[in-house]
């Protein structure tokens, strides 16, 4: 096969070997460096911004990435021969591959369209591979079954996957807290350092075969949740997918994680974040907000966050099984001999099958099954020797203390009920923990009456979909069950309210794992049920399980992360931030920085100079305490207005009264107060106003609206000013407090509809204020004022940092072209922070403006003192 890697590319043009860093762009390349690698390499060089001319014209390509690779790996005997298995499997000098049918990885690929798409898998093999074999295997996976293995030191994957995954990050996405050493792992930073390593190793081998422009990147799972990072820092415009299979916890439980801005900030370098459910996407979210202070917006159904101008989207939807393999075990001759085994071993003895299977592990609550099913043997007599709960426990995929507990409080808890209820060829529980083959437990499904999944908190549980398929069945095996192939099709599901498939079996029983007694009532319930009502709700599960199967689920991720893709192309990039905090900007191509040399320059240059600057926010941060000016910023401000070729003003939603003591000192400053609704040019003269006078009695009707939502905010207040009124919470509770303001917008609008006021929302406020208000109105009047006085600006700069300032921005770069300016004129409207807007300059924060104004100010004093 021939790579479409970036580096081939660049070799195919140049001709030359790949010059990017210490990688190696061999194919196949052997990570055998055992150790720790730094979270990232901060060498900027290697941080690649895509050319989107480089595109080459073929079929989409999905590069899937997961901890393991969809395939089984068996050493061969001393005594076989070189014979490479067929049917789908390949051999080495010491080892037979084959897919791995039970790998979701593999099912996916049935909805993408083989014609359509090609995929390649990124992971690691189950087994140990020795480093003289590597990069034989490597040749071969990549040749037979596009798999590019990734070879991770086992002291290195040891303390990677059953260390940092399991011990650590399982644990607290289930809900449990470390609080003492036995309830889970706490944090151990080279467990942590395992973990980046080995994601590091994953981005390595991505980018052998990556054509970052063509090639989709779907990862799967929270074993490669930094990975984002490291790929977005290679290729700022990679198309990046994450989906993740296990539940994300509340943002009270994710904030204990002393990595907690890290993770995130990795997930937010994807461009579509997959969940199961809306409560996994409500969580993140909200860990988004109380922790990066980033709030999120839906657009015509999708859910989606700006994070420094890049569009990340939220993808709901829970994954499906793969109808044609479950169908195709179902036709299998040794599927319909295991079920006529089962039904003579239960249902021919007049006993009814109760089924569990779950992996031995602390979260799928088999415990509380067993009790469950105890008190159902108490409850109701009738019950012991009729019905049977055979439970069927996989082996658990962690290690450590907790799991052997749990092995042995169910070996204990079925030994009690056997010996407490059973009788001569009767045990109420049957535990199965031997490895089953797939037809053996699909056969379990075709025979049991209801499935039982009582687990206390679970990402997604295909259980319940495998078994309802399973008891739709086919033709063969309704007569082995002995059914009329008219026969309407039944089964009964109680699952638990904590996994992720529950909100889509809406015809399931779902119960509290905890609550013993109300699992028991259900697993009463499921049996005793009437027949149409069983066969009515198997019907509706059917029906959703049918259609929304693994092919669907793959395709609509694909569709969407096409859709947040598509900007990529016009978007200019760059990267900032070291190590795990690197994150993407991206932003309009003619928004840049605002340069000191640049503007002073221009400063120099021009006669008569108009300025405007917002306070909050751009003179002074908005988290300051204390609001009013330093004497540094006065003494700017004098020196600014001192100089007679300027005209200055401050234009903020403060009321008149507060900017008036504040600024008393500067006799020459204009002042726009409450967004421009009161102005004056310099200190000595009347305020005016720039719309006639209004009538406040509006304010009668708002205020006891706003004290309201006050009381119940705890951390907001109200701001009373004489022509608006602003309930303001960024002391509040962020979610409570964005949450509140929706409601308190809705509820203005409502009361004064018919009153001439706007309701609008900011930064943490929601304001009412006249209609026509806003600071562009300012900029006209300043504008105007100086043609009055025959100054025709040939210098403009307008600053501002939120929404309201966006109003000035437009009014300033509109007017170029008309005669308030001189047509020749500087112009600069920037905004504070690199983010969408209508400025076409910007400048990090407040610190950064005061330093420009600071150096303007400078400018004028020489040229004051080479006149005097």
């Amino acid at each position: 096969m021939v790579s479409r890697s970036y580096s081939n590319l660049l070799e195919l043009a140049s001709g030359e070997s790949p010059t990017f860093g210490r990688m190696n762009r061999r194919i196949p390349r052997i990570m055998t460096v055992p150790g720790i690698i730094s979270d990232t390499d901060d060498d900027p060089s290697e941080s690649v911004c895509s050319d989107p001319s480089s595109s080459s014209v073929m079929k989409d390509r999905i590069i899937m990435v997961a901890n393991q690779l969809p395939l089984r790996a068996q050493r061969k005997s001393d005594t076989s021969s070189n014979n490479g298995g067929g049917g789908g499997s390949s051999s080495s000098k010491g080892w037979i591959f084959s897919w791995d049918e039970n790998s979701l990885l593999l099912q996916m690929k049935d909805g993408l369209g083989d014609d359509d798409i090609e995929v390649i898998y990124v992971g690691c093999l189950k087994e140990e591979i020795h480093p003289n074999e590597q990069d034989e295997v490597s040749q071969i996976l990549l040749e037979t079954f596009k798999c590019v293995p990734t070879f991770v030191p086992p002291d290195l994957f040891s303390r990677y996957y059953h260390g940092f995954c399991k011990q650590q990050l399982w644990p607290l996405f289930h809900y449990m807290l470390p609080l003492s050493p036995d309830l889970g792992g706490r944090f151990n930073r080279s467990l942590w350092q395992a973990y980046v390593s080995v994601n590091k190793i994953f981005a390595d081998r991505i980018m052998e075969v990556i054509n970052p422009e063509d090639d989709f990147v779907w990862i799967h799972d929270y074993h490669l949740m930094v990975l984002p990072t490291f790929l977005r820092k290679r290729f700022n415009r990679v198309k990046l997918g994450f989906f993740l299979h296990s539940p994300f916890p509340s943002s009270e439980i994710y904030k204990t994680l002393p990595i907690r801005e890290e993770l995130l900030r990795a997930f937010l370098n994807s461009d579509l974040i997959g969940f199961h459910t809306f409560d996994y996407a409500r969580h993140f979210l909200s860990c988004c907000s109380r922790m990066l202070g980033l709030t999120y917006e839906s657009k015509r159904g999708y859910i989606s966050l700006e994070y420094y101008g890049r569009t990340v989207s939220i993808k709901i939807l829970p994954v499906g099984i793969h109808m044609g393999q479950l169908q195709s075990v179902l036709s299998l001759p040794e599927t319909e001999a295991k079920v006529a085994e089962l039904i003579k071993q239960y249902c021919n003895q007049g006993r009814t099958m109760l089924l569990g299977v779950d992996d031995m592990d602390i979260f799928k609550g088999i415990s509380l099954k067993l009790l469950a099913m105890e008190q159902l043997l108490l409850q109701h007599p009738e019950c012991q020797g009729k019905v049977v709960l055979v439970q069927i426990a996989n082996p658990a995929r962690g290690k450590g203390k907790d799991v052997k507990e749990v092995q042995e409080e169910t070996y204990s808890t079925v030994k009690r009920i056997n010996e407490i209820f059973g009788r001569p060829g009767y045990d109420p529980v049957v535990l199965i923990d031997e490895p089953l083959k797939f037809y053996e437990r699909i056969a379990y499904y075709v025979v049991a009456e209801c499935c039982l999944v009582t687990a206390v908190r679970d990402g997604m549980n295909l259980i319940p979909y495998e078994y309802i398929i399973s008891r739709q069945g086919n033709e063969r095996l309704d007569k082995v069950l002995g059914l009329e192939p008219s026969t309407p099709k039944k089964s009964m599901l109680v699952v638990s309210e904590f996994i992720g498939c529950s909100p889509s079996l809406s015809g399931a029983i779902r119960v509290n794992p905890w609550n013993i007694d109300a699992v028991a009532d259900a697993m009463d319930c499921a049996l005793a049920m009437a027949e149409p009502e069983k066969q009515l709700r198997h019907e509706k599960h059917y029906r959703y399980v049918s259609t929304h199967h693994v092919g669907y689920w793959a395709h609509s991720f694909l569709q969407d992360l096409e859709r947040t893709c598509r900007e990529h192309a016009r978007r200019r990039c760059w990267g900032i931030g070291f190590g795990l905090s690197f994150r993407v900007v991206a932003l309009d191509p003619n928004f840049r920085k605002l340069s000191m040399e640049h503007i002073v320059s221009a400063y120099k240059r021009t006669t008569t100079r108009a300025i405007l600057l917002d306070y909050d926010g751009t003179l002074m941060p908005q988290a300051s305490i204390d609001k009013s000016p330093s004497s540094k910023t006065i003494d700017i401000l004098n020196s600014l207005c001192g100089d007679k070729n300027n005209m200055v003003f401050i234009v903020s939603a403060k009321s008149r009264k507060t900017l008036t003591e504040w600024f008393s000192p500067c006799e020459k400053l204009g002042i726009a107060a409450e967004h421009g609704y009161f102005l004056r040019l310099t200190r000595d003269v009347e305020w005016e106003t720039c719309v006639p006078a209004v009538d406040c009695s509006w304010k009668q009707i708002a205020e006891p609206v706003m004290k309201q939502y006050m009381e119940t905010t705890d951390g907001s207040y109200i701001e009373d000013k004489e022509t608006a009124l602003v309930w303001c919470y960024e002391d509040a509770d962020p979610d409570f407090g964005s949450c509140q303001a929706k409601e308190l917008l809705d509820h203005l609008e409502s009361v004064l509809a018919n009153e001439p006021v706007t309701v609008k929302s900011g930064k943490n406020v929601v304001e009412v204020k006249p209609q026509g208000v806003n600071k562009g109105m300012v900029a006209k009047r300043l504008l105007s004022a100086m043609q009055e006085r025959d100054m025709l600006p040939d210098f403009v700069l307008c600053i501002g940092d939120d929404r309201s300032d966006e109003d000035m921005f437009e009014v300033i770069t509109s007017s170029i072209a008309g005669p308030s300016i001189d047509p020749k004129a500087e112009v600069f409207a920037c905004t504070v922070g690199k983010k969408p807007s209508k400025a076409k300059y910007y400048l990090d924060d407040t610190v950064e403006i005061v330093r420009l104004m600071q150096g303007l100010a400078s400018v004028s004093d020489q040229m004051l003192s080479v006149l005097a």
